[in-house]
């Protein structure tokens, strides 16, 4: 009988969360010898149950990244666990179902199978299609260029115009997952211990919907132990922000950093912590208040100022990362009338995967991917316009008073325009067509 100090270096470093269980009680039994040493070159994460099993840990497949970044071959892990470790390459997972299993392995009697990882497979969950919109061309072509560019969008209309529906259908024509993609994402999902039961990989683009009531820290990440929010969750995918005046200033804010970099870095007093927060924003929102200003058979009620008010919710500064704003007319009853299907997800998806490849083959040596990551040295390098439309350029920057960051959104959808046609070149149509999208510029 007596007593036993674990001491946890360096002691600076704060040391959270149940992971340490398996390795404290196999360095206890190590050092009185009950137990054989592990491999010098081996490490040990788990979370362990009176019984001796071991649980599911949280955030498994970022520590095995970092394991095999440090050196180690092999780790162990608890058996939920495995599938999800063995996603990284380079490093032999072993799936540890409680310490009996683990003791008999290191004695060399009854060995653990080394975990194997399944082919990465991309899939689209059960998707709603475009061809249930009827009418809203013009609403669809600016979707098409948000998911061929991966543009954020914003969709302004009135009640029942069907913004939401539209918003709610654009993952149906995003591009697949690629396998680097989904690791990221799969990697904060298991951080936030979000990852579903079962599942080691995210196959499809998450897509996050917050309510307007969301907290500032729910949306960002934070808490006494910082995890991701909303903003990370959504990294890859889509973040549809319905009702957007709605949400509070600071939350809306608070997506500046990760429009521009992104990345969102959350400071605590136990330390901060940086996720990556690349996504693409779509937000809807009414034209005022009572949701009819501008509508062509009803009445707005709403005064000047209480729409002045209500737009004035969302910054310009905000406004400026935004490269789509997109008026949403009410539906004809014509349209209603025929209920003639629009074009299919599949069709739209089509073009998208088109414009898709031509940017990846255009920025494979650059390391991005999509013409919203262009940077401003490369603006000037790919979306060089030809004179007609260098003219449009210079007319519209003075009679909009645009700033620099609206000037550089205006070539990055045009480029875009000009890839969904196939078009080598940026022509004044292309620059026209992206000037219709800055409408709260031309409504200022």
């Amino acid at each position: 009988m007596g007593r036993i100090t674990v001491n946890l270096a360096p002691g600076e470093l704060r040391k959270e969360g149940p992971i340490y269980d398996l390795p404290i009680l196999v360095s206890i039994l190590c050092a009185s010898e009950q137990f054989p040493a592990p491999p010098e070159d081996s490490c040990m994460i788990g979370e362990l149950s009176l019984d001796g099993r071991l649980r599911h840990a949280n955030g498994v497949l970022s520590m095995t990244v970092k394991a095999k970044e440090e050196g180690f071959k092999s780790i162990f892990v608890p058996e939920a666990n495995g599938p999800e470790a063995a996603l990284v390459d380079g490093i032999d997972v072993y799936p540890v179902k409680d310490v009996r299993s683990l003791e008999m392995h290191l004695r060399g009697k009854e060995l653990i199978t080394p975990q194997r990882s399944e082919p990465f497979v991309p899939e689209y969950e059960a998707l709603l299609d475009f061809a249930d919109v009827v009418g809203q061309e013009n609403a669809k072509r600016a979707l098409t260029l948000a998911a061929a560019g991966f543009h954020h969008t914003l969709l302004i209309g009135a009640p029942g115009s069907g913004k939401s529906m539209m918003a709610k259908r654009l993952p149906s024509i995003m591009p697949y997952l690629t396998e680097k993609e989904a690791l990221e994402c799969t990697e904060i999902y298991s951080a936030a211990g979000l990852l579903p039961a079962g599942q080691a990989l995210l196959r499809s683009r998450p897509v996050r919907s917050p309510h307007h009531s969301v907290s500032q820290f729910g949306f960002t990440g934070g808490g006494t132990r910082p995890r991701p929010g909303e903003i990370s969750l959504a990294h890859n995918g889509i973040l549809f922000l319905d009702e957007m005046p709605e949400f509070s200033r600071d939350t809306l804010e608070s997506l500046r950093q990760p429009l521009e970099d992104g990345v969102v870095t959350i400071t605590r007093v136990s330390g901060t912590c940086t996720f990556p927060s690349r996504f693409m924003l779509v937000c809807a929102m009414n034209p005022c208040r009572c949701g009819f200003f501008g509508h062509p058979t009803k009445a707005c009620t709403c005064t000047v100022n209480q729409i002045r008010e209500y737009r004035k919710r969302i910054s310009g500064p905000l406004l400026d990362r935004i490269d789509l704003h997109v008026n949403v007319s009410p539906v004809l009853f014509e349209d209603l009338e025929k209920r003639k299907k629009g074009e299919s997800s599949a069709f739209i998806r089509e073009r998208v995967f088109k414009a898709r490849e031509i940017q990846k083959e255009r920025y494979k040596d650059i390391g991005i991917t999509v013409n919203s990551q262009l940077t401003p040295d490369l603006i000037g390098r790919f979306c060089t316009p030809d004179a007609r439309g260098q003219e449009i350029l210079r007319a519209v920057f003075d009679r909009l008073s645009l700033s620099a960051r609206g000037y550089d959104r205006i070539l990055k959808v045009s480029r875009t325009i000009a890839d969904l046609e196939g078009s080598p070149d940026i022509t004044g149509e292309h620059i026209a067509e992206a000037v219709q999208y800055r409408s709260l510029d031309r409504d200022a």
